[in-house]
């Protein structure tokens, strides 16, 4: 089984480790592919055969739950092999660097290699080191594509489109590698961006990103199609930015009152995991209008996609 595009439609890079560099025909084709296969997820038996044959390494240096499962789940259902390896049971803890590892799964001759590391630019490193097809699953502070991407598919699905539409991403900014990869993806496709969040957990200059900045929440949420609401990320701060958990939920938790303001057919978006409370209300991220579970089905889709077309463009 094959998406319903034509079947020599593959992306023309060998890796994926960002959207910054992807044009609107790639996103949409990537997100086009991911709708066809969404189908396969709703069947009684739950695999192709498209990849067999096709062997996939999650490298994961970082806990993932979401992300990793979903890989995997992905990789399965499209009949590849898929091994997982995390760095707390690897060489890693017995001091081997990232490019001996890489190499190392070279010479195994893998087809494609998931990564998710804490050092900003580790994918970049393995794509240049190595053959095979590397996909980025989180790099430090920098990007996060793969959700950037199920973002897209979950906004298009449930809005018609993209373009025109006011997406708000609140929380903190500076540490949300997720909000990245949303801003270039969401301008690319031509959305109307507005960040929102302390202005200490802004990053200076992101308004030439093409973006609008916006520190009172109430104001950045009025009139927004979207309302994304980002982790508050205490374990890579250098710093407290914050007294307290208690005084960012009153300023930056998204309640049913606030949500009022946004229009009335506006969704809500959350990457996960979820802190309830702190950044959203329990009451709207179990509402109707959120769609969090709709991104992380999206998520299986997306990355079913990706390993197709990275596969495809390989070959």
């Amino acid at each position: 089984m094959t998406p319903a595009s034509d079947n020599a439609i593959t992306l023309t890079r060998k890796d994926l480790l960002g959207l910054k560099d992807l044009s609107r025909d790639e996103i949409n084709l990537v997100l086009d592919t991911a709708e066809s296969f969404k189908e396969i997820s709703t069947r009684t038996i739950k695999k192709v055969p498209t990849l067999r044959g096709t062997t996939v390494i999650n490298l994961f240096y970082e806990a993932s739950t979401r992300t990793r499962t979903s890989f995997e789940i992905a990789a399965k259902r499209l009949s590849a092999d898929t091994v997982n390896i995390s760095a707390s049971t690897s060489s890693v803890v017995k001091g081997e660097t990232l490019v001996d590892t890489a190499k190392t799964l070279e010479a195994m001759n893998p087809d494609i290699i998931v990564i998710r590391h804490s050092c900003a630019g580790a994918p970049h490193i393995l794509a240049r080191l190595v053959s095979q097809s590397i996909i980025n699953a989180g790099d430090g502070f920098h990007e996060h594509p793969t959700q950037a991407l199920l973002d897209l598919l979950t906004i298009r699905q449930r809005k018609g489109g993209i373009e025109g539409l006011k997406v708000v991403i609140v929380g903190d900014i500076q540490h949300s590698r997720v909000a990245r990869s949303n801003v270039y993806g969401m301008t690319t496709m031509g959305a109307r961006v507005t960040l929102c969040g302390p202005a200490i957990l802004i990053p200076r200059s992101v308004e030439q990103m093409g973006v609008t900045v916006e520190t009172d929440m109430k104001k950045a949420v009025r009139g927004a199609d979207v309302v994304m609401m980002l982790r508050m990320q205490f374990e890579r701060q250098r710093s407290i930015v914050f007294p307290s958990i208690r005084e960012y939920s009153q300023l930056f938790c998204l309640t049913g009152d606030t949500l009022e303001l946004a229009k009335k057919d506006a969704i809500v978006m959350h990457p996960g995991p979820i802190n309830r409370g702190t950044e959203i209300a329990p009451e709207v991220a179990d509402g109707p209008r959120s769609v969090i579970l709709d991104q992380v089905s999206n998520g299986v889709a997306v990355r079913m996609a990706l390993l197709y077309l990275l596969a495809g463009g390989r070959q």
